[in-house]
């Protein structure tokens, strides 16, 4: 079996360390708030606090977003989310919510450690699946 090491940010690394994000000029995947609230629960069952990054949520309840490292914008494309390079618009990993309208679901912790986009790649097609099975559950 072969193996290789790839330095896109989606892909997992063997690092069990959570990526960090520099501040500013962290990116933000945005889903659907009940996507990533499910996903949100699966990344905190799986490996605990630790495992997911800064949460922003929007007034209107319509939308989640997850703090990525930088760089994972030009390499997402996971179906019903988008990822938006920040270049440090906006994103400073304070108790502050970064943009007016929203807030903090889970605020930045002493550490300001983003998401891992690969483990968030698979939380996010987990939570499709259980939502997906759940509304088709009659």
């Amino acid at each position: 079996m072969e193996t290789s090491q790839s330095i896109d940010p989606c892909t997992p690394t063997m690092s069990s360390a959570p990526p960090a994000c520099p501040d500013p000029g962290c990116d933000v995947v945005t889903v659907p708030t009940r996507h990533g609230l499910e996903a949100v629960d699966i990344l905190r069952r799986g490996a605990g606090d630790e495992a997911v990054g800064p949460v922003l949520h929007d007034d209107g309840g319509d939308t989640l977003g997850f703090v990525v490292p930088p760089g994972t914008a030009a390499g997402w494309d996971v179906p019903g989310s988008s990822c938006t390079e920040t270049d440090g618009r906006g994103v400073r990993l304070s108790l502050e919510p970064p943009v007016e309208g929203s807030d903090w679901l889970l605020p930045p912790g002493d550490a300001d450690l983003a998401t891992d986009p690969a483990v968030l790649r698979e939380a996010l097609g987990e939570a499709a699946r259980i939502i997906e099975a759940a509304d088709n559950c009659t």
